[in-house]
């Protein structure tokens, strides 16, 4: 190349390869969302746990909550599937973080495992009775 180095665009002395890759599949899946509406009956496959036992997953909703995100209609993702916004707000900050080059500490091990396995379970089991059935999907 006759002496001369290519520069890759970098933040900080580090390549921004991987954060912009990760944004572009973000977004192209906000724009397949945008364009493919899941609130649709058969625009996508149905949730295989749904199928089999007629109750909803802790996940049920979720592309649709995603598709209200994607026209801006909070009120609506949140009656699809109350986690999806929280979800995609920690994955932008996340996101965030790693474009900064700031590090976050999450606490880690079994226990916090354990407390996201019961608070999914627990998300279920509420949502498919009677008195927590405003969690159900809309």
């Amino acid at each position: 190349m006759n002496g001369v180095t290519q520069r890759r665009p970098a933040l900080h002395g580090r390549s921004l390869r991987g954060p912009v890759t990760v944004a572009a599949a973000g977004l192209a899946a906000f724009a397949v969302l945008r364009v493919r509406d899941p609130h649709t009956p058969g625009a996508y496959l149905p949730c295989p746990f749904h199928a089999i036992t007629g109750l909803w997953c802790p996940g049920c909703g979720g592309l649709r909550a995603a598709n209200d995100l994607a026209h801006a209609d909070l009120a609506a993702s949140l009656s699809s599937n109350v986690f999806v916004a929280p979800l995609v707000l920690a994955a932008v900050l996340a996101w965030l973080c790693w474009v900064s080059g700031r590090t976050v500490r999450l606490p880690s091990g079994r226990a916090t495992l354990a407390m996201v396995v019961v608070v999914l379970v627990a998300f279920t089991v509420v949502r498919n009775t009677g008195w927590g059935n405003w969690l159900a999907p809309a």
